[in-house]
């Protein structure tokens, strides 16, 4: 549609536009004139098109298809504003279903008693998380009458992003517990050394984004009850479950690590995750309301009522949140059990496949939520390292990123996938062929493959 005459302008193709219109556009500048609105959208649409293909992305956890009855839906409602609720009260009230379903997944106690909300996504439900950890922790030490002053959360160096930021935007330090070989994730070891009175809690991760594997709260949990033995520290967890919590419930159901353990004060999710709906949902669900200081729900008079919001964000779509409904209804337990366990086994098969191929070692295998990882071999080629894979497979439309490990794993680099449920078995096998092919390229290099850096530019 366009081309660059230079980087300030874009030449517009003649066959797309009609008498009278500009045949060329500031980049950076809002036109002066209007268009015809097909002219604007093609423009738009040829831009986009430069994207990659969604069903080809092995990195992203956010789904990337839904059913055409789901995106009618979409478009019949992408209007709503879920944050008003006197305008929207149906979708408000399925606003509340929607989390008192996920409470009642999660095993929550007391549905009834307890609080939860939707988010933009995990990332806002793990700021809403972590900041209900600090008011309750600054809500008990001035009932004692102590210091409110430098609270810490205690989590692991593999962390998502997110809480990086959250502790930086609420001014929490950061107990950062080294990942290593031993323990690759935060499983209660030395967990002492870390907590202390202005420790606000815990965060455990369902679903580590490195490696797919499952933190065991269960564990942690039980060192904390340690500690209060032995110090009297009262220290509760915010389990962040992105992943895991959309996925343990159907698949592990037997596994212990929402809120039939105690300690457990909140849990999140992503909607738009294995939760199975387009972006910009998440989930947090609160055990009860002492979980939730009043401190942060507001009671605001707007647009024609009082409503009560525990978001970061104001106005947000409410859509995903219908959505997430109509999945809910349109799969039920079983059809996400089906969902998820079928890509559970593309993940294990997959992962199988790669470790038989030569020169591979599997971090992990894709029997916790469909990720997994691996390394190359220590005896590997010299000649190439897994971002020079990942740069031919790009070439074939792959999206399969390599990145450094976290903290003392730093020197140890892996390639991961992500298996959504777009990934069928045939295209596992088209993959699968596609890997042989340039491995076999890239072990035929008689000298180091030319590269100008080998830094990875991907982000969890």
């Amino acid at each position: 549609m366009t081309d660059s005459k230079t980087n300030d302008s874009m030449i517009l193709n003649p066959v797309f536009t009609r008498g009278g219109e500009a045949t060329e556009l500031p980049r950076f500048e809002m036109p002066q004139e209007m268009m015809l609105p097909t002219t604007a959208y093609q423009i738009v649409h040829d831009e986009a098109m430069l994207d990659g293909n969604a069903r080809l992305n092995l990195a992203t956890f956010v789904s990337t298809y839904m059913d055409k009855e789901a995106q009618l839906l979409y478009m019949q409602t992408v209007d709503k504003n879920m944050i008003d609720k006197d305008e929207y009260p149906a979708t408000a009230a399925i606003e509340d279903r929607c989390w008192r379903i996920l409470g009642n997944l999660w095993n929550n106690p007391n549905v009834d008693e307890a609080i939860g909300t939707s988010t933009i996504g995990s990332s806002e439900a793990c700021m809403l998380g972590g900041l209900a950890l600090k008011r309750r922790w600054q809500a008990k030490r001035k009932a004692e009458g102590k210091s409110t002053e430098n609270p810490n959360i205690v989590m692991s160096t593999a962390v998502q992003v997110c809480w990086e930021k959250f502790t930086n935007y609420f001014e929490v330090e950061p107990r950062w517990v080294p990942v290593s070989e031993d323990h690759m994730f935060l499983d209660g070891h030395d967990l002492e050394k870390y907590v202390d009175e202005n420790t606000i809690g815990v965060v455990a991760i369902m679903g580590q984004t490195y490696t797919g594997a499952y933190e065991p709260v269960k564990e942690i949990a039980a060192k904390l009850d340690q500690i209060q033995a032995d110090t009297g520290l009262d220290v509760h967890i915010h389990v962040d479950g992105a992943s895991g919590a959309m996925i343990a419930p159907f698949c592990q159901p037997d596994l212990e690590w929402d809120f039939r353990v105690d300690r457990v004060a909140s849990i999140s999710t992503s909607g738009h995750k294995f939760g199975l709906v387009y972006p910009g949902v998440g989930w947090i669900v609160w055990r009860d309301p002492a979980a939730l200081p009043e401190s942060m729900i507001f009671h605001c008079s707007y647009l024609g009522g009082d409503m009560p919001t525990l978001s970061l964000n104001f106005s947000r779509p409410g859509a995903q949140v219908l959505l997430q409904y109509y999945q809910f209804l349109r799969l039920g337990r079983e059809g996400y059990r089906a969902v998820q366990q079928g890509s559970l086994d593309v993940a294990q098969y997959l992962a199988k496949a790669i470790a038989e191929m030569g020169p591979f070692d599997l971090v992990s295998q894709g029997d916790t939520i469909p990720v997994f990882a691996w390394r190359l071999k220590k005896d590997a080629n010299p000649n190439w390292n897994l971002f020079d894979l990942q740069d031919r497979l790009r070439m074939k439309g792959w999206q399969v990123p390599a990145y450094p490990l976290a903290d003392d794993l730093a020197d140890m680099t892996v390639q991961r996938i992500v298996v959504r449920a777009g990934l069928s078995h045939d295209l596992a096998e088209r993959l699968l062929d596609d890997m042989r092919t340039e491995v076999d390229f890239l072990d035929r290099l008689d000298a180091p493959m030319p590269r100008e850096g080998s830094e990875s530019h991907f982000h969890h």
